[in-house]
């Protein structure tokens, strides 16, 4: 009996869990053996092969997370830990592996592809910055989660006529902040694409007040120049001049741990599902992802090292809608 097995790896996304139940049930349905590598790509390198059965991911489709555990691993970004890794694949016969991930998971799938062995990727971050998917598992429910947030310190800014600023995750990308900023009103974007002044944000703020708003949200990105940290310490040092103080709010990784809504449960199925057809049918080292409302494959060598660009019309969208 063939063997398939499937690792989740980089950042815990929201529907991996999901992706894992569809790529083991799939797998089972077509017969093969299947097989959960735990802790990423650490766990392939020592070998952590588990049998995973239908059982094994029975009710688990609503929970968040990765029941398979994931961790970034320096040690298979090297030769001799991708070395040690196909010779665990080997020496534990696997016919084919399925990577679900983002960015530097699937250029590690890549790696692998190149050197013989048969890998499918899952596209899976929160931050939605992977190339070969319009969305990517876990995008929508952190946006929830984000725009949840946003809607209840609104409710506060109203109330005390203040400022707030709005910390979302985003180390390379502004995905996540620009549709927050959209879907919750905000009056000011900074994300890392683009240099914005803390200046520039003070004079949005303070031109919201001008049109008779009482009180005004701005999202940042972790990853942007000017941070909440960044922006923080500049507004307390100018709180004087500025005529106004800017609160801080942090979600950080609370944005990751949600329950999957219903799009990232049905996405990450049918990418899980997808995933085992393309191994069934000998079709290797490709990115299933989402494009155009439905699901392709995406050669693997267009997606390892590269970043999805930010649309510039979520910005230009943003801006025009907080007057």
């Amino acid at each position: 009996m063939r063997r398939i097995a499937v690792l989740t790896s980089g950042g815990d996304a929201p529907g991996m869990n999901a992706a894992t139940r569809a790529v083991v049930r799939t797998g089972a349905l077509h017969g093969f053996e299947m097989f959960g590598v735990l802790h990423g790509y650490a766990g392939l390198i020592a070998g952590s092969f588990t049998p995973f059965g239908p059982r094994n991911v029975g009710g688990i489709i609503h929970q968040g997370g990765t029941i398979l555990g994931t961790s970034r691993c320096d040690e298979f970004r090297t030769a001799q830990g991708q070395r040690e890794a196909i010779e665990q694949i080997c020496r534990k016969e696997i016919a084919a592996l399925i990577v679900i991930g983002g960015n530097g998971s699937q250029t590690g799938a890549h790696a692998l592809a190149a050197q013989g062995i048969p890998v499918v990727g899952i596209a899976s971050t929160i931050d939605n910055d992977l190339v070969g998917t319009d969305v990517a598992i876990g995008t929508t429910t952190a946006l929830d989660i984000a725009l949840e947030a946003v809607d209840r310190l609104r409710v506060t800014a109203s109330s005390h006529q203040r400022a707030f600023l709005v910390e979302v995750m985003g180390r390379h990308s502004g995905h996540l902040a620009a549709i927050t900023a959209i879907a919750g009103g905000a009056e000011a974007v900074v994300v890392p694409e683009h240099l914005t002044d803390p200046e520039n944000v003070a004079q949005q703020i303070r031109a919201s007040r001008e049109r008779g708003k009482s009180h005004a949200i701005v999202i940042v990105a972790e990853g942007a120049a000017h941070n909440a940290e960044s922006l923080s310490r500049y507004f307390t040092e100018h709180a004087e001049r500025l005529g106004f103080e800017l609160r801080v709010s942090r979600l950080g990784h609370i944005q990751r741990g949600g329950v999957p809504g219903v799009f990232d449960r049905m996405l990450a199925t049918q990418l899980g599902a997808a995933a085992v057809e393309h191994v069934a049918s000998g079709a290797f080292d490709v990115l299933m992802g989402w494009r155009n409302g439905q699901i392709g494959a995406t050669p693997l060598a267009e997606v390892a090292g590269r970043s999805k660009a930010l649309d510039t019309r979520l910005l230009e969208l943003a801006n025009a809608l907080a007057l």
